[in-house]
């Protein structure tokens, strides 16, 4: 792959100022050494302000054609639109010669996703994925517990990503039309199969239950999938909007002990009220009151086990591995056939909750 070498900033073109691109990215950007944000694209009039709110040296376009005219005095392109725009914005990004990010999941199919890892190989530029929650704190400390080996052999793996909302929001990603990828099986299940399958490993075998649960919702809104592991470790994932209580977050089961956790990263609700990495001393640390538990043979809500002190969320380290990966020092730090991996979990996930059957991968 080419990378790129300056001394200066790289200029980062962002398509898209929702949630995704306001939330996420412009801060995680604009909080990298090595990145500049140059360019926000949104045609909406009050994202257009509150970008120049936020960001006073940010150029706004109102299209994407518009940022692709200035292709030559970029270094990046971030995609942060809706799911159906990804794939032809990536591809038009990677044919103008610019590396992409594009959020998850970067298309509706497992084969888009290859034919666009493709492309950036012939091109020998960067594509990666936006897979954040690598990078949530809770992730992180299981990650480092399965290293130690301090649970044995993992027999099974709990992940719940679970929300109560009874009353649908509407948008895109409750649209019940599948161009629009819409639905938490793409929504939230590609956060819990992506960490699955760095965990444990390629899926063999995939099983789903998808419904819609909730009076007016057109897509699911309630799904389990259960995948079976190459390696034997069996995976049970819950995303859903429709949780009157909540379950926790990680429940790993081990031949020698278990992990359970409670309670969600704390870096999406501190971007959303508008604490930014640089200027927070204890970004990503939470309270010792919500520290997961590793023991065994007892509850850990009555008591069982020790505290594990989680490790502190990093959402930042994702951009930062991206800026090393174009100047020639690192890896991409998710790649494209990593996350056609996942897609096709949650394509065999879709046909298993169709049909009532298990999916062999």
């Amino acid at each position: 792959m080419t990378g790129r070498t300056t001394r200066t900033p790289l200029r980062v073109g962002l398509v898209g100022y929702g949630l995704a691109g306001s939330v996420f990215h412009a801060p995680l950007i604009a909080a990298t050494e090595g990145l500049a944000l140059d360019t926000v694209v949104t045609s909406n009039p009050e994202r257009q302000q509150q970008a120049r709110a936020e960001f006073p040296d940010v150029r706004v376009a109102a299209t994407p054609d518009e940022l692709f005219e200035r292709a030559a005095e970029l270094d990046l392109i971030v995609v942060a639109s809706p799911n159906k725009t990804h794939v032809p914005l990536a591809t038009t990004a990677l044919k103008a010669g610019l590396p992409v990010v594009v959020d998850k999941p970067v298309a509706g199919t497992a084969a888009e996703a290859r034919e666009l890892a493709a492309l950036a190989e012939d091109r020998g530029l960067l594509l990666s994925v936006f897979q954040n929650r690598r990078w949530d704190n809770d992730f992180l400390t299981l990650r480092g517990l399965l290293a130690e080996g301090e649970l044995g052999d993992v027999w099974r793996f709990e992940s719940r990503f679970e929300r109560w909302r009874p009353q649908p929001k509407g948008g895109w990603r409750e649209s019940g039309d599948p161009a629009e990828i819409g639905g938490l099986l793409y929504d939230l299940g590609s956060h819990v199969v992506d960490q699955a399958l760095v965990l444990f490993g390629p899926a063999a075998q995939v099983y789903a239950e998808s419904d819609i649960r909730r009076p007016g919702a057109e897509t699911d809104d309630d799904t389990f999938i259960a995948i079976t592991h190459t390696g034997g470790v069996r995976s049970h994932l819950y995303v859903s909007a429709t949780t009157a209580q909540l379950g926790p977050r990680f429940r790993v089961l081990g031949s020698q002990a278990g992990y359970v956790k409670y309670g969600l990263d704390p870096q999406e609700a501190a971007l959303r009220e508008g604490r930014r990495p640089a200027t927070s001393a204890d970004w990503g640390t939470e309270p010792e009151s919500l520290w997961g538990r590793v023991g065994s043979g007892d509850s850990p809500l009555t008591g069982g086990g020790r505290p594990e002190p989680t490790l502190p969320g990093d959402y930042p380290a994702y951009y930062a591995a991206v800026t090393r990966a174009l100047n020639e020092d690192g890896p991409n730090p998710v790649t494209a056939l990593e996350a056609a991996a996942a897609l096709d979990v949650l394509e065999a996930a879709r046909r298993s909750a169709r049909d009532g059957v298990a999916v062999a991968l």
